[in-house]
């Protein structure tokens, strides 16, 4: 069992329609020490793995893209869901159905942040459906850059979006996959990783 799993047996709480909170350290109260070991893990993942971006999507996957930026040296740029009155009108757009929130929402980033020339390391907090997934990488091609792969902090192996993401050939790190949840008795069993 990795750092992440064992904190999410001892303080992740799941609930009922397959929900697993982990806002005690991961995405409303934060865990800096334990982000850094997820900065470093994907970085000893995608070693040798040539990286110029990380990119994320607002707002949970914000502090796991920055703490993995620091250790590959390159900035991070996440697609934005509201626009505002600062960003360039020349945007990439792309459709993600929210889990968490019901919703669809329209995320976009600048066109002057993405680029051919970029080699972009997807960062998030979850993957389930792949929602998010989709929408990033569509981002990522529309630019004409490449994905240069796809680290996840916590993957529902029982939802099919792994499989999809990993069909379309990217390479996938989850740090921990989550096999099965049980509200009833708030055990989690994760899917064993070398």
């Amino acid at each position: 069992m990795n750092r992440l799993e064992e904190r999410i047996a001892k303080d992740g709480i799941v609930r009922e329609g397959n929900v697993l909170k982990v806002d005690s350290f991961l995405n409303h109260q934060i865990d800096i020490q334990l982000l850094d070991w997820i900065g470093a893990e994907f970085k000893r993942r995608f070693e040798g793995v040539e990286v110029t971006k990380i990119l994320t999507i607002e707002a949970s996957g914000i502090g796991i893209a920055c703490m993995t930026a620091r250790h590959f040296g390159v900035p991070v740029l996440f697609a934005k869901k509201t626009p505002t009155i600062n960003v360039d009108e020349d945007k990439y757009f792309s459709e993600v159905a929210s889990f968490t929130h019901q919703c669809i929402n329209h995320v976009f980033v600048s066109k002057k942040y993405l680029s051919p020339d970029d080699k972009v390391l997807i960062i998030d907090d979850f993957l389930a459906h792949g929602a998010a997934l989709n929408g990033l990488t569509d981002l990522v091609l529309q630019a004409g850059a490449q994905v240069a792969g796809i680290g996840i902090a916590i993957e529902k192996g029982f939802q099919d979006g792994g499989r999809i993401v990993r069909e379309k050939g990217y390479q996938v790190e989850s740090l921990a996959i989550v096999d099965a949840m049980d509200p009833k008795n708030g055990t989690i069993t994760f899917h064993s990783q070398k």
